[in-house]
């Protein structure tokens, strides 16, 4: 029993923490929803009625999907070279896998719009080598926006997974060759539910952490392929999107 009051002693001050930093400004926006420029719900009816932030809302929610699917597979392929292949493969997936976390990420999305621009690197080369004779159009739409979103996100979905497949019970494993599965089965039938608790997790992070993401539709997508983005002027909850008009 008395380790509950030093709990609650330790952990106190990160609730207020949080509830100063960010409760109250959360419903101090909530507040202004419903009291500016006059006071009801108002803003929340116009808002649905507007055929725009409807198109914004279920393009936003059509690529968050997207981005997260693949988050969840690309994850899954690259946290298993890194936890079970070989030296080599694990000392070049892990740079990899960190150093993108030391970069920022309006950096990393100029760095996609100067490789898959008009004049970038990967559509030069491929008219250089006669693959293509126009550039592709790789940015300044959703296709450059899933592209810059999944590099984002990808250690996000890396880290659960791999540490769900490092706390593996390797005896099991072990144990069904020896029952006559081939190796095939063990990965299907064995490791892949043994790691269903890290499939859990990037998931919803990689939702959540997407849905809110505005810089990289803003440098490799239209200003409509923004995620939440509404027209300059509009409510609250969509102004922050003006920044990510195509420039």
């Amino acid at each position: 029993m008395r380790a509950l009051p030093t709990t609650l002693l330790l952990i106190g001050p990160l609730i207020l923490f949080l509830s100063v930093t960010y409760l109250m400004p959360f419903f101090g926006v909530v507040g202004w929803s419903v009291t500016l420029p006059e006071p009801g719900f108002g803003q929340y009816q116009t808002a649905l009625s507007d055929p725009l932030v409807l198109s914004v809302f279920w393009r936003t929610l059509r690529i968050c999907l997207i981005v997260t699917a693949i988050c969840i597979v690309a994850g899954y392929a690259i946290a298993l070279v890194w936890v079970r292949g070989g030296p080599l493969a694990r000392t070049l997936t892990e740079p990899c896998i960190i150093i993108p976390f030391w970069i920022s990420v309006l950096s990393r999305a100029f760095g996609w719009l100067a490789l898959l621009s008009n004049r970038g690197i990967i559509n030069e080369w491929l008219m250089a080598v006669g693959l293509i004779d126009d550039p592709l159009q790789l940015v300044r739409n959703e296709i450059g926006v899933v592209i810059g979103m999944v590099h984002f996100l990808i250690p996000f979905a890396v880290f659960p997974l791999a540490t769900a497949m490092r706390n593996l019970d390797e005896r099991t494993l072990m144990a069904a060759p020896g029952g006559g599965a081939s190796r095939l089965r063990v990965f299907w039938r064995g490791f892949v539910p043994m790691t269903r608790a890290g499939r859990l997790a990037p998931g919803p992070l990689g939702f959540r952490v997407s849905y809110r993401v505005f810089v990289t539709p803003g440098h490799s997508g239209r200003w409509a392929e923004g995620l939440g983005a509404g027209r300059s002027g509009g409510w609250p909850c969509c102004q922050i999107a003006a920044s990510s008009t195509n420039g």
